[in-house]
């Protein structure tokens, strides 16, 4: 194999991702970069990068796993490229690739399920991580929790900020009719507070119109419309097609509603979110968001409305938006930042 085709990191993603057909969406301009989470970007930054689908969930891979986790990890180097993860959901098929000079996982979970968890699990996450060479987290508050729950001698724990394709995600001209937006459907999601505040601004301002994605089963309040999934190439049009995003959220660590909050900002449109731990990295001192306490409808409703109020201040709050993105929160930022912590692990190796 010649220098120009070694491959220095493979990004795996789950086979249910299907990258062929993530890749054939971005032709068509459906969706954002041309790799999940941009890591296509890291192709330069990190050397030659790859990207990979995990072995499926079938025998063999079960019963390699098995083995890689009652092994050594160090059984399971080789010369072969560093291998990384998004999240922390896929290490176990990280581990048990053989050959690999190192590997890298994100983690996004683990830091807000400890709490109702039982030791059995704890001592099985705890061991699957201490399998990677090195971890990151989105969130600033994540940092501290992770180090200790994976304990003395364990990898090392970065915080990376996130960002998002600040090429997909474009600003549009303000529409003459108010619409808030609201996106998402994790765990941590507070549709309750977000419908109350919604049914606060439909009471203040009639011809506020609403739309929200997501799963949940409540009720919303009238003339607030509900849709359970949108494309990538839809939430490009609805993030244009409104006046703002408020997000509501649980309180959590790891920074749920930054995903949608940041593609808004790329829009050139504020947003309004609950704050939680390590959301001012991302919302924190600018005029592109609001944020208020978690659980509190009334000041979810009144921030929004305040930008409702004024055009010009509106206007304002969107072009700092995307300022905001461009200054430090695209995926080339993303990239940047994990090739810098890749390049620093394969340097001890």
């Amino acid at each position: 194999m010649g220098a120009e085709d070694r491959v220095d990191l493979a990004v795996y993603y789950p086979a249910s991702r299907d990258l062929a057909a993530w890749r054939e969406r971005h032709a068509r301009g459906e969706a954002p970069d041309l790799w999940p989470y941009g890591l296509d970007r890291l192709n330069g930054p990190a050397g030659h990068v790859e990207a990979r689908s995990l072995p499926a969930d079938t025998v063999i891979p079960r019963i390699t796993r098995r083995i890689a986790r009652a092994t050594p990890a160090w059984m399971w180097r080789g010369a072969g490229p560093t291998g990384l993860v998004w999240d922390e959901t896929s290490i176990d098929r990280l581990s048990a690739i053989p050959g690999l000079r190192a590997r890298h996982s994100g983690v996004v979970w683990v830091t807000d399920q400890l709490a109702g968890k039982d030791e059995t699990w704890r001592r099985s996450r705890r061991a699957a991580l201490r399998r990677m060479d090195a971890l990151w987290v989105l969130s600033a508050a994540q940092i501290e929790p992770l180090r200790d729950f994976v304990g003395p001698g364990g990898p090392p724990v970065h915080h990376v900020l996130f960002g998002v394709d600040a090429d997909f995600y474009t600003p549009a001209p303000l529409p003459e009719k108010p619409l808030i937006v609201s996106v998402g459907g994790d765990r941590d999601r507070d549709a309750e507070t977000l419908f109350d505040a919604l049914s606060i601004i439909r009471r203040e301002r009639p011809d506020v119109g609403a739309v929200v994605q997501s799963t949940t089963t409540l009720t919303p309040p009238p003339g607030v419309i509900v849709v359970p999934y949108f494309t990538h190439r839809e939430l490009k049009s609805l993030y244009a097609r409104g006046s703002m995003t408020v997000i509501a959220t649980r309180p959590n660590l790891h920074v749920s509603g930054m995903t949608v909050g940041l593609e808004t900002m790329a829009a050139g449109r504020p947003v309004v979110i609950t704050s939680s731990p390590g959301m001012d990295d991302y919302f924190g001192d600018t005029d592109a968001a609001r944020m208020t306490p978690p659980g509190r409808a009334p000041e979810l409703a009144y921030a929004a409305l305040d930008l409702l109020g004024d055009r010009a201040t509106l206007e304002h709050a969107g072009r700092a938006a995307r300022a905001r993105v461009e200054s430090n929160f695209t995926t080339d930022d993303l990239a940047e930042r994990l090739a810098a912590i890749i390049g620093r692990g394969d340097e001890t190796m």
